[in-house]
């Protein structure tokens, strides 16, 4: 299973966006706080739509918090300070649970939490003028990966919602 990870998100709207993908993709979502918003923020919900009911989300205090609860995981993080794109890891194994951090929108992940997992951070290859891309357009990214990898496991590929002659 994928488990996202934020790390001190900021901005609603993110978590919401992110919340939708993690619901689409059914991978399971850890926030780590303190976050300056509540998790019944109108700009979430109206992000995430619907789909946030979903999601299978867990909430911890801090860092801290989150490691207790969470012992024994390998972790990828991505950041900026990474060497390897996300398609250089493997993530094939369909019974294995991958947890993939990602970091404030202002700051990013800690440099101690990423000097002491250095092997495992990812960076998504981008212009060298970029800094960074949107949070959430990034949790979409890797998690692409990883379910390409995957062969897009459980996941519908063609539209279930509408009649499967609606264009044609």
């Amino acid at each position: 299973m994928i488990n996202v990870i934020l790390y001190q998100p900021e901005i609603a709207q993110n978590t919401g966006n992110i919340m939708r993908t993690c619901a689409a993709f059914g991978a399971k979502l850890h926030i780590i706080g303190p976050i300056p918003f509540s998790i019944d923020n109108e700009k979430l919900h109206r992000s995430g739509m619907d789909y946030i009911n979903n999601v299978d989300y867990h909430m911890y205090d801090d860092y801290d918090d989150f490691c207790k609860k969470n012992k024994d995981n390998n972790i990828f993080y991505v950041t900026r300070y990474g060497k390897k794109s996300p398609d250089k890891f493997d993530f094939n194994n369909i019974s294995e649970d991958y947890y993939i951090m990602f970091g404030k929108e202002s700051t990013g992940i800690p440099k101690e939490i990423l000097s002491r997992n250095y092997d495992n951070c990812i960076r998504i290859p981008m212009k060298p003028f970029a800094r960074s891309l949107n949070l959430a357009n990034s949790v979409a990214i890797v998690i692409y990966e990883v379910i390409k990898q995957q062969n897009y496991f459980d996941l519908a590929t063609e539209d279930n919602l509408k009649d499967k002659h609606y264009i044609k």
